[in-house]
């Protein structure tokens, strides 16, 4: 069954909490301590494709992190294999 690590490349680059995550290791060290460090619940709530390599999805989060609730976006750049290459996530203004 593939796993949410699947979906990224190899040289993958995830932006979230204003930290920069670059390659692989990183990538999936940064899927294990958001995956565990708080319990949510995520509601789809937009996804607009720019193109055919880029998009935006909005979720909202709720949850026992601070503030509870938060709406975020989520950009991604997708590869020609359709792996995500880019993905920053920060909070819908």
């Amino acid at each position: 069954m593939p796993t949410a690590a699947d979906c990224f490349g190899p040289a993958a680059v995830v932006v979230d909490d204003g930290r920069t995550h670059r390659g692989r290791d990183a990538v999936l060290s940064w899927l294990d301590r958001t995956s565990t460090e708080y319990t949510y619940t995520a509601t789809p709530l937009t996804a607009v494709p720019h193109d055919d390599r880029h998009w935006t999805v909005t979720q909202r989060l709720e949850g026992d992190f601070p503030g509870g609730t938060v709406d975020l976006a989520h950009t991604f750049t997708l590869d020609e294999d359709g792996h995500i290459t880019g993905l920053t996530i920060v909070p819908c203004a």
